[in-house]
């Protein structure tokens, strides 16, 4: 239960994880030395069952080889750098070790000296008993071999019940029992170094019993164990001996009812002793904090079995949890921040419990000061707290979250290094505000908090105002181009402009296409957010920015640039009519229009100059992202470009071929290979030239063929065997050989001559042969042959296959690869183990556009018997289908088929790219009647089926195979739940607007939501009537009315999300749209997005109805409501929808705070004499930091007095000092002065005294109610000196002399009550 709580959080779950880890100073070797210890026992134990003295000698064989181990280990780890504190614990662990080793010798030379009498005794007899010794090792070495993993339960709970004997005959006589093994000199009352010691090992052996074996954990009493524990944590007891002890309770909690049981062991004081302890018990306080933290995980429950977040119970006192708050409050204990994020995990679970004992205070504190890495965890925790309004009850309204705001608006005259923190807090301010919950609780009082924060902008600090800029730049997700730096600078943008398009034509466009299909889900919550920071004065406070100085500066342009980046932003995401009002910027054009100031006009027009200036190179320099980018468009800015290229292209061709003899000639002999062998020697270019031009005339190729030889030396170059082309080293410059390979091939397929040439020459058959060598078919393959993995990574021999792929793109060279049998070498080359290098290499470069052997060689590869070569041709075939212009049938029934493929990855691979494609409809046509049977798929295949749905032929399929009704059933009892869980997290990503590593998630979406199974039922007339026929929607229309404004059942409000996504997906279709017309469903939302008090289920709403005016008819019905849609310059909805009045949505009513003060029950009776009254109220007054020196300097003068030293050893007033640390706040220090204070030593007998100090102390409910009884005024002062104090309220605050001094009864005489009307320490003498 306590997991499902915690888990609400992601953030704070994580930190689960330290409950699991060992402390540092439970070493290697012991560990070890448990499990061998453990196993060794049981072993003997089975064997001495059968035959006692052989089992004897095996056990004493066994003990001797694990402190042998044990021996060597110590030896080893006290020769590695480790603490200082650990050092002292392995020497005693080796001494121990050598002193087992020397007894456990002495031992197996008695037993051997007893073997030949006993066998003498055993005469004739003796045959029978060594075949009982053979079956008796047998099974020894049979259980040696079953135990290795994991202990019998038997005989592991027998081993637990000896170490917890042993740990009980320590506690008892101070002696070891003959179960555990000491040293044998150990005979007497051990001191207490050595029984620490001895405890130390005998609870380290049983926790490793339990860890090893989980089932013991459920068999052993936990009362029994923490009863024989607790000695352990007495003061006496050595720190490791006391963090042994807590590590040994953790390991004990296995549910609620073992956490129940522990919490009423009196247990509780020593933990409150060890955290306050110094840095020196480190490892002690660590396993304390470890046990708070488990009983937190395992023991927290829910109050009611349907309560939402904070309304659980957490099993701790107020004992523990004021230890946790003052470890969490000061700044240099090591374990504050883990003791930070477990009073964040406590206020996810039980915030009662928290607001009690101070705990939200040091939690806001923290967020405000405290390190920024906490800040993230802290900041969520209380957003997830405000979100319903039964918990945010504990936070005061407008005061508490606004603390986060301080290191902003109060950041004025801080030094330089407060900028980093001010940063950071931006960070967290933002992440802050992409939140309903946040967002909504900054609007209170008419949005104060928001107007502070931009008031930031107008304070004369550069530095702090510059950070507030980039923060809204955050905040609304706007990423300026990479030349605003320029803009910034004020200098000039042509120059940028050409530069950046001859760098960088097309890259711009394809970013942005990817960037607002992937953030489309966030430009609804985008729009509202400009609409609050407008309402709030944002655009005011830019405007005054301008007009601090007539000649602009960096900071004044900057601002310049936000204010047309919010310009531009709206003009895309909000309404016209709205945006119309945003974009006039009054202000800016007032100011220009001022002729009786100068000033004020120069800042005005310079402003709209720049804006204008800045949208007019931005639209040039980033064009609008086309939906298609692969398809070239005649209207784009590339076109001319284009035009021109192929002209010239032409017009060379054109030349080439009209060339005349002489010029061809020459041409042939400025190519240098007729001249020269070398081909460094020869001139590419020439050659290029030549065959994409003159040599495209079957006539000059005849001639080059025939008469210069040029063609022929050429090839001889490339052929494999020659060595020249195939050896030349792998780089950028000599892949330029490749791509003339490829022309000259291409150039001789053109003609007659050429072909035939192809055809006699060596080079198609010089490549089969060199395939032939990797070929298992024919022989032993070569080590060195052509076609090498070295060869193949450090060569250009991997252009051979550009050049074959060159030859598959007509049909003319795939007749000469089938000729010489080349396609035949590719079969058997893609069944070579390894070689998937050759198998990619073919896969990549083959043409696919003629049906042939190409097709047949990708088919067989998708059905290759090595997963990584499938995967890489279904990825492979994937973007053949993506690049394709038109839907080929033969690419789409490959990948049908992969989704058949064995391997889930290559299904996954196979259903991505059948679902984008499946975006074109006669893509989808087409798919839909190959019939695809896609069951086996589970949920991979389910955005397939989607899709499908979205058909008229495709629904009629599904029916027909009964998926729609199986998964409608489904959809209406389970996965609409899970939707809403999946798309909440979704927006939670896609909110934070930071790449992680489920980038592809954001990119998989390019629509308003993820698809919904009713959405997509509601795009067609049959799937309309089959939701018609269920009834489905009335039910989600009934459910909406009845819970429409619940806000206590998590639950219900769970289901009511999950009702409202239906809702809206249905309704987000032309189709659809009439379902929520017939039940005038769309008021109740808009009544539900504005008056709800879980802010999320507004937020929902808000989303919903962005849903529904999707459609042209949906915006029109939500316009009668005063809500408006956002069109498209062509008129139709864009699916963002906001309200005309903003304040409806993010306004929610302030609340009255829930007291969480005195409840009257933990009040003690005054103390008897005056001496002990002093003491008690300088204890009292430590918790006020204006006169804690003055108080801790009377309680040491106090108690070196004599007549005060009765006082300092009395546990009746240790229980009233442990009792007011309990109940105030108190910080770490004085927590660890009052505990050092008293001469009392914490042990057994000390906790039971305290706890009948608690039950003879403490005044009755009654008493206080009746107030006729004992003085209530006193005992109700020295508990509580400031009764009616906020929680957060700073109680570091001095109080007046009436408030820290108990008052009197009125029948006292008054000079018997006026040393008690003064404050210990500040009136020596009485007037």
């Amino acid at each position: 239960m306590s997991s499902v709580l915690v888990d609400q959080h992601p953030g704070l779950t994580r930190s689960n994880s330290l409950r699991s880890s060992e402390a540092h100073t439970s070493t290697s070797f012991t560990q070890s030395s448990t499990t061998t210890a453990v196993n060794g026992s049981s072993f003997a134990d089975s064997i001495s069952s059968e035959n006692g003295g052989n089992g004897r000698m095996a056990e004493m064989s066994t003990q001797l080889r694990e402190q042998n181990n044990i021996k060597v280990g110590a030896e080893k780890l006290l020769q590695m750098p480790i603490p200082t504190d650990l050092r002292p614990l392995v020497m005693d662990e080796l001494e121990q070790a050598r002193s087992k080793i020397d007894d456990i010798e002495k031992q197996i030379a008695d037993e051997t000296s007893r073997v030949p009498r006993n066998r003498a005794e055993s005469g004739a007899g003796r045959r029978k008993p060594l075949r009982g010794d053979a079956q008796v090792h047998v099974s020894a070495r049979n259980g040696r071999i079953h135990n290795e993993d994991r202990d019998d339960f038997r005989s592991a709970l027998q081993q637990a019940s000896t170490h917890l004997k042993a740990l009980n005959s320590l506690n008892r006589n101070g002696s070891p029992s003959t179960t555990l093994p000491v040293s044998s000199s150990s005979t007497s009352a051990l001191t207490d170094a050595e029984l620490s010691r001895a405890r130390v090992e005998a609870m380290t052996q049983l926790t490793g019993v339990l860890q090893r074996n989980l089932r013991v954990r459920y068999e052993v009493s936990l009362a029994d164990v923490v009863q024989a524990a607790l000695p352990s944590l007495a003061e006496r007891s050595t720190k490791q001996c006391r963090a042994t002890a807590y590590r040994l309770i953790r390991h004990l909690l296995v549910d609620t009812r073992s956490v129940e049981k522990l919490c009423e062991q009196a247990i509780d004081w020593y933990i409150v002793k060890s955290i306050a302890r110094d840095n020196k018990h480190a490892v002690e306080r660590e396993q304390a904090i470890k046990l708070i933290r488990a009983m937190i995980e395992i023991g927290s429950q829910r109050r009611t079995p349907h309560a939402g977040v904070g309304t659980g119970t957490v099993p701790l006192s107020k004992q523990i949890m004021r230890a946790i708050v003052a470890v969490a409050e000061h700044p240099e204990d090591p374990f504050r921040p883990i003791c930070v994020q477990t009073l964040s995990e406590i206020l996810l679970i039980d915030i009662e419990l928290l607001a009690k004992t101070g705990g939200i205070r040091v939690l806001l504190h923290a967020l405000a000061e405290g390190p920024l890495e906490m800040a993230p965890i802290i900041s969520s925790a209380f957003l997830y707290i405000v979100d319903s309004p039964r918990t945010r009850a504990y936070l005061h309204p407008g005061i508490d979250l606004e603390m986060v705001l301080s290191g902003i608006t109060d950041a004025y005259g801080k030094n330089t290094d407060h900028s980093d923190r001010m940063r950071g807090l931006t960070k967290i301010l933002v992440s802050m505000l992409r939140t309903w919950s946040g967002l909504m609780y900054f609007c209170l009082n008419d949005k104060l908090a928001m107007r502070s924060l931009i008031d930031g902008l107008k304070i004369p600090s550069l530095t702090n105002r510059d950070i507030i800029l980039d923060m809204f730049f955050d905040l609304l997700n706007i990423k300026p181009p990479d030349w605003h730096e320029a803009f910034i600078a004020g200098r000039r943008l042509t120059m940028i402009r050409r530069s950046r398009q001859l760098t960088e034509p097309a890259k711009a466009p394809e970013t942005l296409t990817r960037t607002h299909e992937a953030l489309k889900l966030t430009d609804q919550y985008v729009a509202l957010l400009i609409l609050v920071l407008n309402k709030a004065g944002l655009i005011d406070a830019l405007t005054s920015m301008l007009q601090e100085a007539t000649i602009g500066s960096n900071l004044s342009r900057k601002a310049t640039l936000l204010m047309a980046e919010i310009l531009q932003t709206s003009n895309r995401v909000l309404p016209l009519s709205i945006a119309s009002k945003l974009q006039a910027i009054p202000q800016v054009f007032r100011l220009a229009a001022d002729y009786d100031l100068g000033e004020n006009r120069i800042v005005g027009t310079t402003a709209l100059s720049a804006i204008d200036s800045y949208n007019r190179h931005r639209t040039r320099l980033q064009p609008a992202a086309v939906r298609d980018s692969n398809r070239p468009r005649a209207n784009s800015v590339e076109e001319a470009v284009r035009r021109g290229q192929r002209q010239a292209e032409q017009t060379k061709i054109k030349l080439g071929m009209q060339m005349d003899d002489r010029t061809f000639q020459a041409a042939l002999l400025e190519t240098q290979v007729q001249a020269n062998k070398d081909h460094t020697k020869w001139n590419i270019e020439n050659l290029q030239d030549l065959f994409e031009g003159a040599l495209l005339n079957p006539k000059r190729m005849e001639e080059a063929i025939k008469v210069s030889r040029i063609v022929k030396k050429l090839m001889q170059f490339y052929h494999p065997f020659s060595h020249r082309f195939s050896d030349l080293p792998k780089s950028k410059a000599n892949h330029r050989w490749v791509k003339l390979g490829c022309t000259m091939l291409n150039c001789l397929m053109s003609s007659p001559d050429g072909l035939r040439f192809l055809a006699e020459d060596e080079f198609l058959d010089q490549l089969t042969k060199s395939f032939a060598q990797l070929d298992p078919f024919n022989g032993t393959p070569m080590n060195d042959s052509i076609f090498s993995k070295q060869r193949m990574q450090s060569t250009e021999t991997s252009g051979y296959f550009e050049m074959l792929g060159t030859m598959s793109k007509r049909k003319e060279g795939q007749e000469l690869l089938e000729k010489f049998k080349l396609f035949t070498a590719f079969y058997h080359l893609s069944e070579l183990r390894s070689r998937e290098d050759l198998t990619k290499g073919i896969i990549d470069n083959l043409d696919y556009s003629i049906d042939g052997h190409s097709r047949i060689v990708l088919s067989k590869a998708l059905t290759s018997s090595y997963k990584h070569v499938r995967m890489h041709a279904t990825n492979h075939l994937g973007e053949l289908i993506r690049t394709s212009p038109t839907a080929n049938s033969w690419t789409l029934r490959l990948l049908l088929t992969q989704l058949y493929d064995p391997a889930i990855e290559v299904q996954e691979v196979a259903v991505r790219y059948l679902e984008e494609a499946c975006e074109a409809a006669d893509i989808l046509q087409a798919v839909v009647e190959m019939h695809p049977t896609l069951d086996h798929l589970g949920e991979v295949g389910h955005p397939l089926l989607l899709k499908f749905m979205s058909t008229t032929l495709g629904f009629r399929y599904l029916y027909a195979a009964d998926y729609i009704d199986r998964e409608m059933d489904l959809w209406f009892h389970e996965r609409n739940l899970h939707y809403v869980v999946y798309i909440e997290v979704f927006l939670s990503k896609a909110f934070n607007f930071t790449p992680s590593d489920d980038a592809d998630d954001l990119v998989s979406f390019d629509g308003i939501v993820p698809p919904h199974f009713y959405g997509v039922m509601a795009k067609t007339d049959l799937g309309c009537q089959v939701l018609q026929e269920k009834g489905h929607f009335g039910e989600f229309v009934a459910f909406i009315r009845k819970h429409g404004l619940e806000s206590e059942d998590q639950d219900i409000i769970l289901k009511l999300k999950s009702v409202l996504w239906t809702v809206g997906n249905i309704g987000a279709s032309e189709r659809g749209l009439p379902f929520l017309e017939e039940e005038e469903i769309i008021p109740t939302i808009v009544d539900i997005a504005e008056q709800s008090l879980v802010l999320s289920i507004r937020g929902t709403c808000f989303f919903v109805l962005g849903l529904i005016s999707s459609t042209p008819q949906g915006a029109e019905i939500l316009d009668d409501y005063h809500w408006e849609a956002t069109l498209d310059p062509l008129g139709f909805p864009t699916g963002l929808c906001v309200p005309l009045d903003v304040d409806k949505l993010v306004s929610i009513p302030s609340w009255d705070t829930t007291p969480v003060g005195d409840d009257g029950l933990d009040r003690l009776e005054p103390p008897k004499t005056e001496e002990e009254m002093e003491v008690i109220t300088a204890i009292y007054n430590l918790s006020n930091t204006v006169i804690a020196n003055t108080a801790s300097r009377s309680l040491a003068r106090m108690k070196a007095r004599p007549e005060y030293k009765h006082i300092f050893s009395s546990t009746s007033m240790l229980y009233r000092a442990l009792h007011a640390i309990s109940n105030q706040r108190y910080r770490l220090p004085v927590r660890r002065y009052i505990c050092e204070l008293f001469n009392v030593e914490l042990n057994a007998d000390t906790v039971k005294a305290l706890l009948e100090h608690e039950k003879a102390l403490k005044v009755a409910p009654e008493t206080v109610e009746n107030g006729t009884s004992a003085p209530p005024s006193r005992a109700v002062s020295i508990a509580w000196p400031s009764r009616h104090r906020r929680p957060s309220d700073s109680d570091e605050e001095s109080v007046s002399d009436d408030d820290m001094m108990p008052s009197v009864a009125a029948t006292a005489p008054g000079v018997k009550m006026r040393p008690q009307s003064r404050i210990v320490g500040f009136a020596e003498t009485d007037n």
